[in-house]
């Protein structure tokens, strides 16, 4: 039989997490038995991660129509796309600690909730609500993305690359269905309220089959609070850094071509809608190659060649969309997509950077707390160069250098190392 989920311990004379014995007291994640989690358990996963996309990708396509059912400015669609980043940056790092206290399993659970409630508050009245809504849910989201990383580590040990790469693919795939799907519910439901709100029905689905994956691993995910301290800050961990800008400058280049690449694409003489389907296909590209490239990159010691190599790919369609996008559209967005499928070794990383499942989840929420703090930077500043240059050659020059530092970054970041 597959292992379980892991659980919080405060003693001193545990079995350690992975052959590294506790030196301090402070609290240990550990899986109750090595093998890897059952079914039930991958398809909590899969279900969590096609809930962590929807609640951002399904406004872009409503937004116009909102903006006119509640009579808002541009200012306040500006701040409506971009809070959800910074708020994932300010959850994100408030993660590991809430694990800490209460057990890694009610913390995603609680971040499902939580979820849950943002996505039905935001629909039920005004501009104000409807911002702090969007808020509430991406703090879920926020919650739930940074601990996702430890229950692969803690409870897939053999299988990271496998399990991070259906993760990514789920992940990637509820976001290209959020952006994809709303459009025909606002049909169906004839009201921008009940298309937004009909993604928390998944998000409950999600919710329930965790509960009975608690329930039925509930001796090993009893919890145990603590005041222990925990390890060394990775605030001074050569290698965490590297990591969370890596991980920072891969996300910096997704929101960019989220926000940004379609109205290139119009500018360039592209309708609207194969625009739109042009960002689907990049969306939809990465999924197939994280589920390949993430577990044979990970069955390696390094994974320095795979995260160059996919860089390369990536930055050959940076440099068409910079000298001549209209040319070969349809190419650009297949080897900008290939490229942008390293999010699923950036998330790699984190867990094989990591000796136990405590390490993952500092790490994870420094380098997603921190690193989606940098990518919120990006769409604001190449829409800052597009508006001084008056074109979109100096934006991507910008996203050039971003996609460079992103290589050699991730070349040290795949090197076999831990924090």
């Amino acid at each position: 039989m597959y292992g379980t989920l892991v659980q919080v311990s405060r003693t001193r004379q545990q079995e350690p997490v992975f052959g590294t014995a506790p030196s301090d007291g402070s609290v240990q994640l550990r899986p109750a038995e090595r093998a890897a989690g059952g079914v039930l358990l991958i398809v909590a996963v899969v279900l969590t991660a096609l809930n962590l996309r929807p609640a951002i990708t399904s406004v872009g396509p409503l937004l116009g129509e909102m903006r006119d059912g509640l009579g808002t400015s541009a200012l306040w669609a500006g701040v409506l796309t971009t809070l959800p980043g910074l708020c994932f940056a300010a959850a994100g790092l408030g993660a590991p600690r809430l694990a800490r206290r209460f057990g890694l399993g009610p913390a995603i659970a609680g971040g499902l909730l939580t979820l849950t409630v943002g996505l039905l508050l935001r629909v039920t009245d005004g501009p104000a609500v409807v911002i702090g809504g969007t808020l509430v849910a991406t703090a879920g989201i926020a919650l739930v993305n940074v601990l996702i990383p430890v229950v692969i580590k803690a409870s897939f040990p053999t299988r990271i690359g496998l399990m991070t790469g259906i993760y990514t693919a789920a992940l990637q795939g509820g976001g290209a269905a959020g952006s994809a799907l709303t459009p025909a519910l606002d049909g169906i439901f004839d009201s921008w309220r009940f298309a937004l709100g009909a993604w928390a029905v998944l998000a409950l689905v999600a919710l329930a089959v965790w509960l009975v994956v608690m329930w039925s691993r509930r001796e090993s995910m009893s919890v145990t609070r603590t005041a222990s301290a925990p390890g060394r800050s990775l605030l001074r961990s050569r290698l965490a850094w590297i990591i969370t800008g890596f991980f920072g400058c891969q996300s910096m280049m997704a929101y960019v071509v989220m926000g940004w690449l379609p109205q290139v694409f119009i500018d360039n003489g592209l309708s609207q809608g194969d625009a739109g389907l042009l960002l689907g296909l990049n969306a939809l590209i990465a999924v197939p190659i994280s589920i390949v490239v993430a577990p044979m990159a990970a069955r390696r010691a390094g994974q320095s060649g795979w995260i160059v190599g996919l860089g390369l790919i990536g930055i050959t369609g940076v440099l068409g969309l910079t000298v001549a996008p209209a040319a070969a559209p349809v190419l650009w967005t297949v080897l900008l997509g290939l490229g942008m499928s390293v999010f699923s070794l950036a998330l790699a990383v984190i867990a094989l950077r990591a000796r136990t499942a405590e390490d993952t989840a500092r790490l994870s929420g420094m380098v997603q707390g921190l690193g989606y703090l940098l990518a919120g930077v990006g769409p604001f500043l190449f829409g800052l160069l597009h508006e001084i240059s008056g074109g979109w050659t100096v934006p991507w020059l910008m996203l050039m250098v971003v996609y460079i530092t992103q290589i050699v970054l991730g070349a040290l970041a795949g090197r076999p190392r831990y924090v």
